[in-house]
């Protein structure tokens, strides 16, 4: 398993699941990418791997005191659109050559308890490569991303402005072993 946290994670990823594939692995999973308005962000989306399949993950709104969705800041998290997409982005069937991509495990992800269901199944099962995005440490803990920070199995990339462009072909190389 491998780890990426820090500023710039999701391009790294992308740009690794790009070289990944043209080695001809299978890399299968979601990102995370912002929605823009008038070059305002409004949101997030997931993004499936390699289908590009879109759904809402989170949306700027004013919640309805009566409603249930969660919330993150100035974020209401999409619970049903996230799951629906992101859920079956993570059960595609996984072979000797393939990757699994998870991006991100965080605030908004972690609402979802079959979300954390299935990413511990997921990172307790034998034979299976990751590689996930967590958010850097900031106020309180949260769980379920401190029990994959300290993995024994895990390898953790922090990604910062300065190292994220030379960071690609050492995460491609660890991804690679990793299955081989």
């Amino acid at each position: 398993m491998f780890i990426l946290i820090g500023v710039g994670k999701t391009t790294l990823l992308c740009k690794t699941c790009e070289v990944l594939q043209k080695k001809g692995f299978t890399v299968q999973g979601f990102y995370t990418e912002e929605v823009r308005l008038n070059g305002k962000r409004i949101g997030f989306d997931i993004v499936t791997v390699p289908h590009n399949a879109r759904s809402a993950l989170a949306r700027v709104g004013n919640k309805d005191v009566n409603s249930r969705e969660p919330c993150v800041g100035q974020y209401v998290v999409q619970l049903q659109s996230f799951e629906s997409l992101a859920l079956s982005a993570l059960r595609s069937t996984v072979n000797v050559r393939s990757i699994l991509v998870i991006d991100e495990i965080g605030k908004m992800e972690l609402f979802s308890s079959r979300f954390v269901s299935q990413v511990r199944k997921i990172l307790n099962s034998e034979g299976s490569s990751v590689i996930c995005t967590i958010p850097v440490p900031k106020g309180r803990p949260i769980p379920l991303v401190e029990e994959i920070r300290n993995r024994a199995n895990a390898t953790v990339f922090t990604v910062t402005r300065d190292n994220r462009d030379s960071l690609l072909d050492e995460v491609v190389n660890c991804a690679v072993s990793s299955i081989s």
